[in-house]
């Protein structure tokens, strides 16, 4: 009896007891998803500019809508102006034009000049914004972002490409989208759920990245919930867990592998 319990224990001990991985690892880890956090950053920072105008309202008259939207830029954003520009028949724009210094707008600092063009009537819009002329906190991106609403669903996208900002010849590319959560606006919000697939590129090769439930706050650099999960090309699996009570100080906890997981800080 005493055998079996003694096996039984180490039989546990064998199955709970992962590999510590070294530092050299955890430090390449580190590094691998600072990288990831910054390319995500620019893709919520994308999504974040069509907060800037109010989300159609569905009934209401395509070219009342927009014509209301650009009157009341300048007064919510002392640093932007808007003008309307109409396409044809079924497109009207808003082009919006943020002042050279910078407009600081849900926690983010736009640059430069964005149109967002609306296409459809009362029952189906689709909002596209093409924002190679805007930058973003500093950085240009290649993104076009955009939603439909009425009809039976709204969905949200986002195609972001660009440099890693702080990252030397290193480039992203996400296909994001919003998640949807009860109760939260979908834009223009105090919060953001930022889903989809991506892959990091440096001289190493290019990571497969996925990004499942990041939860932002507006203002916030680090997602304060969810998980990137990060395929290198160097062959390992790395999994970012972002948690509220390691947001708070910075923190971000890594899986390499099947090793035990370690806490690493991540720097912006």
């Amino acid at each position: 009896m005493r055998r079996i319990a003694w096996l039984s224990v180490a039989v546990l001990t064998a199955a709970c007891g992962a590999e510590t991985p070294t530092k050299e690892e955890v430090d390449a880890a580190r590094v691998t998803v600072e990288r990831a956090v910054a390319a995500a950053h620019q893709a919520r920072g994308a999504l974040e500019v069509l907060g800037v105008l109010p989300v159609y309202t569905c009934g209401e008259p395509r070219r009342s809508f927009v014509g209301r939207a650009a009157e009341g830029v300048h007064a919510r954003y002392a640093c932007a102006t808007a003008v309307v520009e109409a396409h044809d028949s079924v497109t009207d724009a808003v082009v919006m034009t943020f002042d050279e210094g910078g407009c600081d707008i849900h926690g983010l600092r736009f640059t430069g000049q964005v149109a967002f063009l609306y296409r459809g009537g009362e029952d189906l819009m689709e909002v596209h914004a093409n924002l190679r002329g805007l930058a973003v906190d500093g950085h240009t991106v290649q993104a076009e972002v955009g939603y439909g609403t009425c009809g039976d669903e709204t969905r949200l996208f986002a195609d972001v490409a660009g440099s890693v900002p702080g990252r030397e010849d290193h480039t992203f590319h996400i296909d994001g989208r919003v998640g949807l959560r009860s109760g939260v606006p979908v834009i223009g919000g105090s919060e953001l759920v930022l889903d989809g697939p991506g892959e990091l590129t440096g001289p190493e090769g290019t990571d497969r990245l996925t990004l499942t439930s990041l939860l932002y706050d507006v203002g916030q650099y680090l997602p304060k919930e969810g998980t990137a999960v990060l395929e290198t090309a160097n062959g390992h699996r790395l999994e970012a867990h972002f948690q509220e009570v390691l947001w708070r100080v910075g923190k971000v906890e890594i899986t390499i592998d099947d090793k035990e997981p370690v806490t690493v800080p991540i720097v912006r």
